[in-house]
């Protein structure tokens, strides 16, 4: 095996991530560095001009609060996102990001994202949360911020194309990371006083519903592998909401964004009859306590109302994308040649959305010639994804601002920094944190900029550099490199190198990890379905895949990154399944079901379920903490009406 280089990087604050959250970060810890003298190094495995999330572009910016419009409040969105996850949220971690997210927005307009205006100068909602931008190059302008604020300052330094594949400790304190250049035989040390996560959620841990050629398309980004959560577990840090995957509804086979036909076009969808289900199994959301009552229906109740259709023998559903735009159009039926302008005007606004965000979906209509004004689109439910940005809620248990805490949750949800997990010095954002859905771009790189802030008190408070033993430095270096130490000693005894008994490649490792979460913890295949007996024979067999995970093999740098985004997914496999195995309840049908334990429990569930690994000895364990309020539980206007 050839010579890896060890290259040691001493920095005060640590930034992991290349995304959003990671440029939020930067662009705050950069501030706050020059004003104490400390410096910053930020990691990531890609590029950060498309890096992360928002890598292609996006048509609109979900989370907007616009409170110097007066239009909308703080509560209003904790309401929101409270509603929207079933009664499962941390308010104070939603309202600090809501309170700061629209100082964001601003920033990147000024950066010169282009923001949709009207004819008075105003910002154009899609829904009451969300506007409408031209978004192709969104990423591209807030990575050039970040790489502005830490460049030319000098205070900071950016390593791109390094694959960060674990944790550095010192005794119970985060100490920095560890990874290796994915183009040279480099190994990184980086080494740190404070360690901020932002790398993003976790896709492929569940088999997609594009095989063959098309198994790299999904919804979220397939390169995001779930290393925050790996990260965080392997440091000891508590986690929560992990049985909380996100499923979303999205044009098939492309994952079109559906949310601009719903809101800005105000389409509808219906089943293989015509029937709309949101209207003809209303009855069922009656079924699922207060939250079936609320205003928007909950995304994983919408979701199960189509899936109830489809699993009766009604699908395909479809998006009713000719009748949305005519309707839209309608008012000008009597001077044709104003109908015509309008509608030439609506279909381009419908190719912009997924030009500006998800072109494959745009090069599907096109090469199955689908005019969106003249014939409707299949839309279904996606594979699962682990998120705690969007609709999902999976990431750390971190700590709340203090200054939203009350009497009652100060002692559950604060521990002396803001977005710091419950180990010291290491501090999460975006994807990485849990239990605050619903900060989408927007939110995370705000959230970056909160948790980037806390970060710099913590490390002018705790000024000193962790201890770190070379040997163990050397044993995770053997560790991390081992699978391309056993390709070189076995891949000649076979004809075949990817056909080999003493070793798995890391596709087939992938495929064999999505067979089982398919199977066995509720994927497409067991229409999101699973119960007690499949869950634990689930760990039975992620046992099994774990002990095999000692004899992944890799041919080149690129495949040791896919060996270890594996193994990242298969901890996050089993952060997951252990979860739902300890919450007795369906609370998200339309995420997943659990047959066994087919209704909502409040009295004994409404709490959050959490998860830690214990590093030491090798152990897992779960507990439930109280679901406690910062806000009125039950406000006095309604919470959200959907537009």
């Amino acid at each position: 095996m050839a010579e890896f280089q060890t290259v040691i990087v001493e920095t005060d604050l640590l930034i992991l991530g290349g995304g959003m959250a990671a440029c939020g970060a930067a662009v705050e810890a950069a501030h706050w560095a020059m004003q104490n003298g400390l410096k910053v190094a930020l990691v990531d495995k890609a590029a950060i001009d498309r890096s992360g999330a928002v890598a292609m572009g996006l048509s609109a910016i979900n989370q907007y609060v616009g409170l110097k419009d007066g239009a909308n409040s703080i509560q209003n969105y904790v309401d929101y996102v409270r509603n929207d996850l079933m009664g499962v949220t941390r308010e104070d971690l939603v309202a600090n990001i809501a309170r700061h997210v629209d100082s964001s927005v601003h920033l990147f307009e000024k950066w010169g994202l282009p923001i949709w205006k009207d004819e008075k100068g105003a910002y154009v909602h899609e829904g009451r949360w969300q506007l409408m931008i031209n978004g192709e190059s969104y990423k591209v302008v807030v990575a050039e911020a970040a790489k502005n604020a830490l460049l030319p300052t000098g205070v900071g330094q950016i390593f791109e194309r390094v694959f960060v594949v674990g944790p550095l400790m010192d005794g119970e304190r985060c100490a920095g990371a560890v990874g290796f250049s994915v183009r040279e035989n480099t190994f990184y040390v980086f080494k740190s006083k404070a360690t901020l996560v932002a790398m993003g959620g976790a896709v492929h841990v569940f088999k997609p519903r594009s095989s063959g050629e098309g198994m790299g398309r999904a919804w979220y980004p397939p390169w995001n592998s779930g290393s925050s959560a790996y990260f965080t577990l392997k440091a000891g840090a508590e986690m929560t909401c992990q049985e909380v995957r996100f499923i979303p509804v999205r044009f098939k086979d492309a994952y079109g964004p559906v949310g601009a036909w719903f809101l800005l076009f105000k389409s509808r969808a219906t089943n293989a009859a015509g029937g709309n289900y949101m209207i003809e199994r209303k009855p069922e959301l009656e079924k699922w306590g207060p939250y079936g009552r609320v205003k928007p229906v909950p995304a994983n109740l919408r979701n199960y109302l189509g899936m109830l259709d489809v699993m009766d023998g009604k699908g395909p559903i479809s998006m009713r994308t000719e009748e949305a735009m005519q309707a839209i159009a309608e008012s000008l039926k009597d001077d044709p040649k104003a109908y015509k302008k309008k509608m030439k005007e609506l279909e381009s606004e419908a190719w912009e959305d997924f030009l500006d965000m998800t072109i494959s979906q745009a090069l599907l209509w096109a090469a199955t010639n689908l005019q969106p004004e003249e014939r409707s689109s299949e839309i279904a439910a996606a594979e699962p994804y682990f998120i705690g940005s969007h609709s999902g809620a999976s990431g750390a248990w971190i700590s709340g601002p203090e200054d939203l805490q009350t009497a009652e949750t100060k002692g559950q949800y604060f521990w002396g920094y803001a977005h710091m997990s419950t180990v010291p010095g290491l501090f999460c954002a975006g994807d990485a944190s849990g239990a605050s859905s619903h900060k989408f771009s927007s939110g995370s790189h705000a959230e970056g900029r909160i948790a980037a802030k806390a970060a710099i008190k913590f490390i002018v408070e705790h000024n000193q550099m962790p201890v770190l033993e070379p040997a163990a430095i050397e044993a995770l270096k053997a560790e991390i490199l081992k699978p391309l130490a056993i390709y070189e000693q076995f891949s000649k005894t076979t004809t075949d190198p990817e056909i080999n008994p003493n070793y798995i490649k890391p596709r087939m490792f992938m495929f064999r990890l999505q067979k089982i979460m398919d199977e066995y913890a509720g994927g497409i295949t067991a229409q999101f379905t699973t119960n007690e007996s499949q869950l634990k024979k689930a760990l039975e067999l992620l046992a099994y895949l774990k002990e095999d995970s000692e004899n992944l093999a890799a041919s080149n740098l690129h495949e040791l990154m896919r060996c270890w985004e594996n193994q990242h997914r298969m901890w996050q496999a089993e952060a997951h399944v252990r979860t739902v195995l300890f919450r007795e309840e369906t609370r998200w049908p339309g995420y997943y079901f659990r047959a066994d334990k087919p209704a909502l429990d409040e009295e004994k569930w409404h709490v959050f379920a959490n998860c830690r690994f214990d590093p030491k000895n090798n152990t897992w364990e779960t507990m439930a903490r109280p679901i406690l309020h910062v806000f009125s539980p039950q406000p006095k206007e309604p919470a959200v009406a959907r537009v």
